[in-house]
């Protein structure tokens, strides 16, 4: 479960590189790069982040995972 969750945030930070890359990179002879890989790579980076968020709910409700945290009246 955790490597699971360890992947999907390191796809989560690739993405999100490679948009600042094709961000910062020029086209040929200082021509602005074509906007649409960096737009790609951003909406690959919330379609993970998403469906990390929904993983780890379906995870809860199915019983894999359990909430853990301070014990109430402490």
């Amino acid at each position: 479960m955790k490597i699971i969750i360890v992947l999907a945030f390191v796809a989560i930070l690739a993405a999100l590189a490679s948009a600042g890359i094709f961000m910062i990179k020029r086209g040929p002879e200082g021509a602005p790069a074509p906007k649409g890989r960096m737009a790609r790579a951003l909406a690959i980076r919330v379609g993970v982040s998403v469906s990390v968020f929904l993983f780890v709910l379906l995870s809860y409700f199915m019983g894999w995972i359990e909430p853990t945290g301070l014990p109430v009246g402490r």
